[in-house]
């Protein structure tokens, strides 16, 4: 089992990249395994922020949105804002604290007076 290498915040060499950065240039790891760990130190005894690096000549293109997968995005952004009580298309995504929407959650009488 061979260990990874560790840089501090922002003293990764170049070549490699988080999935953030990988994403910003229209790339994605492509199966690789992590190169190597990149770890922001924080303050009051809290255990430092990591994030996983990645060998940019490695990485493979961004796979592009096919029909059915932009067709199977709408339905799902779509059941995330109807609301279960009315059915209605709350024209947002309905927090899951609620389970409903706004005027479904809170009746007319509570909004009124708020």
């Amino acid at each position: 089992m061979s260990t990874l290498p560790v840089y501090r915040w922002r003293l990764a060499p170049e070549g490699l990249a988080t999935l953030r950065q990988l994403r910003a240039a229209g790339l994605r790891p492509g199966g690789q395994d992590v190169a190597a760990q990149l770890e922001r130190p924080r303050r009051r005894g809290r255990p430092p922020l990591v994030a996983y690096l990645y060998r940019i000549d490695q990485a493979k293109p961004v796979r592009p949105m096919t029909p059915a997968k932009q067709a199977a995005l709408e339905r799902a952004n779509a059941a995330r804002r109807t609301c279960p009580e009315c059915g209605r298309d709350a024209g947002y995504v309905i927090p899951v604290a609620l389970g409903m929407c706004t005027p479904c959650a809170f009746p007319d009488d509570q909004v009124a007076a708020a």
